[in-house]
């Protein structure tokens, strides 16, 4: 990939891969490292594809896996436990909808496949690809995170589904 063509990939998927991270593993900190590593990454692979949307999900899948690798770093730091840190509060909790709360308080991964699905708009098969996960469990993994994030939003809701 020359410079302008990683310039303008920079421009148009810098903003949305650190609010994907962000949203999955609340540290500042970490995420900036993430991006600069996935970006890295992503040169170094030297992956072709005249499709911008297949770098896109391939940037993002590198992103995933840096996560996940830190999270097991951590992990084994930690002596066999890691604790997935709480979103940062929102500006204005007494204006802002409880999402953002309600989204850290969801496992990493529930938030990871919610983003990507409602966020980001990616169909089942492409959070597979990017997740490393098999086509046939997005499904219900998506509609299991749904549940319990509908359970944090509206705790007297008992499986409702829409």
């Amino acid at each position: 990939m020359d410079e302008p063509a990683f310039e303008e990939l920079y421009r148009a998927t810098a903003a949305g891969l650190r609010t994907y991270l962000y949203r999955v593993c609340g540290e500042r900190r970490v995420v900036d490292d993430l991006v600069q590593e996935a970006y890295y990454r992503l040169l170094r692979s030297k992956f072709a594809s005249e499709n911008h949307e297949e770098v896109v999900r391939y940037l993002f899948r590198i992103a995933t896996n840096l996560l996940k690798d830190h999270w097991a770093a951590a992990k084994k730091e930690r002596g066999g436990t890691v604790k997935s840190e709480p979103l940062a509060a929102g500006p204005s909790p007494s204006t802002r909808l409880d999402v953002h709360s309600a989204l850290g308080a969801l496992r990493p991964a529930d938030r990871e496949i919610l983003w990507l699905a409602y966020a980001e708009g990616y169909s089942h098969a492409e959070i597979a690809g990017i997740a490393g996960l098999k086509a046939g469990s997005v499904r219900v993994m998506l509609f299991r995170a749904r549940e319990r994030l509908v359970r944090i939003l509206r705790p007297n809701a008992k499986g409702e589904s829409r």
